[in-house]
């Protein structure tokens, strides 16, 4: 409808042009000046009147339009904290084999940690690598690297949180790199190798002015030394009511997205002398559970009070399964295919934990709900196709893998809230077109 009444208006404006062109000619009398005159009002009178038409028209499709875009940045509660879009939910459905997959070669992708190129390491069987991730009712949208890469432009990314981040973190960079044909204009800005213990590591697209940046923070939370008096088998405090120290360097960013849950196990804290602080309080007997929600909310404090989210997108990722024989993380075996049954995995306390604070928030926070979908993917692990095949490891994920998808479905989000923000832009410019025109 808009295109007929823009061609309309060209025609209008050609008509226009050529009868005002004729009467130029006729100008010799009075009379005939004076009929020209009132001629050329009526004309532009029409003009108006068809401007404003057209204007109204517009507008009113846009506001029947605009309201059903979804603006995911608001998608807060648990029934919201999935991507939605009509009858679509992007974290229920199924593993199917796709030849179109891998995305990427990690063993070509220099920011992919040697220990997770599992093919690059050994690994004989590819069927890991040929998974898709297929929504009920919907498809995952397919990872247009150009267009990602012109929607990130001038932006910063920021992952926050533990490995799990930094896998991610990777698999992004690769994802994006595919695209990018001077691979010399990707760098790391600070000349870092990628370690499992560097704090922080970031990569710029200089062809595109973005970057893409990892802070290790496995609890959030501000790790310390212990209070004074405290007894002897506490060596360290976790101050659940601070936030890392690091975090002044997380706000000015474009996009955020937490992690944490794998650090929050006795063998990480307990059984290595680090117990639970709140202001100047030891508290010993407080649970994990109950500590990782008291952080969780910490988090949530923080975020409502230093993060602009009309600038900035914030996510954060569910728990991550493992897929460990037992729970001393010393039996791992990785499958051939995914399986058919997540025998609990699709559940977590941390995950419930993530969604509860994020419905509570007044920030709109997305949440990244992978752990159901992750689950079955016992065949995507390290196993022992690592760096160090002696230490096998259930825990993290081969690249290209499960990662991808994770982040796949984060710029899903994204491109819908930059779309919206574009169809917000033009709305407004349409109402402003409208209300200059009435005062004229």
């Amino acid at each position: 409808m808009v295109d007929k009444m823009s061609n309309l208006s060209k025609n209008m404006g050609f008509n226009k042009s050529v009868s005002f062109g004729r009467r130029a000619l006729s100008s010799g009398s009075p009379r005939v000046s004076r009929v020209g005159w009132i001629s050329r009002w009526y004309h532009v009178f029409i003009g108006i009147g068809f401007l404003v038409s057209s204007l109204l028209v517009i507008t009113a499709g846009y506001i029947h339009v605009l309201p059903a875009l979804p603006l995911s940045s608001h998608h807060n509660d648990v029934s919201k904290s999935s991507y939605s879009n009509g009858s679509c939910n992007m974290y229920e459905g199924n593993w199917i084999l796709d030849d179109s997959y891998p995305l990427y070669n990690a063993t070509e992708c220099p920011f992919a940690e040697k220990g997770f190129d599992c093919l690059g390491n050994g690994r004989v069987d590819q069927s890991y690598l040929k998974w898709r991730w297929k929504p009920m009712n919907c498809d995952v949208p397919k990872f247009d690297v150009q267009n990602v890469l012109e929607k990130l432009r001038s932006k910063r990314i920021v992952f926050v949180g533990d490995s799990m981040s930094r896998t991610q973190w990777e698999s992004l960079i690769c994802l994006l790199m595919s695209g990018v044909e001077d691979k010399r204009s990707v760098y790391e800005m600070n000349g870092n190798t990628i370690t499992k213990r560097i704090k922080y590591l970031g990569v710029r697209f200089s062809s595109f002015n973005f970057t893409v940046e990892f802070f290790r923070s496995v609890f959030l939370v501000q790790e310390g030394p212990m209070p004074k008096h405290s007894p002897k088998r506490v060596k360290s405090a976790l101050k659940l009511d601070v936030l890392n120290s690091i975090s002044s360097q997380w706000i000015d960013s474009d996009v955020l997205v937490f992690n944490t849950g794998h650090w929050w196990v006795p063998g990480k804290l307990f059984e290595i002398g680090c117990y639970f602080q709140v202001g100047n309080s030891l508290k010993l007997g407080m649970s994990i559970p109950t500590a990782f929600e008291v952080a969780l909310r910490t988090w949530a404090s923080w975020i409502e009070e230093n993060i602009d989210t009309n600038r900035t997108h914030v996510f954060f990722r569910t728990f991550e399964p493992s897929h460990w024989k037992d729970h001393t993380f010393k039996y791992c075996s990785v499958t051939d295919e995914p399986v058919n049954e997540t025998r609990g995995r699709e559940k977590s306390i941390f995950s419930d934990t993530i969604l509860e604070v994020a419905k509570n928030m007044k920030a709109p926070i997305n949440v990244l709900r992978i752990t159901s979908m992750s689950a079955f993917r016992s065949d995507a692990h390290v196993g022992q196709w690592s760096d160090n095949p002696s230490v096998p490891d259930c825990s993290h994920w081969c690249l290209p893998g499960v990662p991808d998808v994770w982040n796949q479905i984060l710029v899903s989000y994204l491109l819908t809230e930059y779309d919206s923000v574009v169809q917000r832009t033009r709305y407004n410019l349409v109402a402003s077109a409208l209300n200059h025109t009435r005062n004229i």
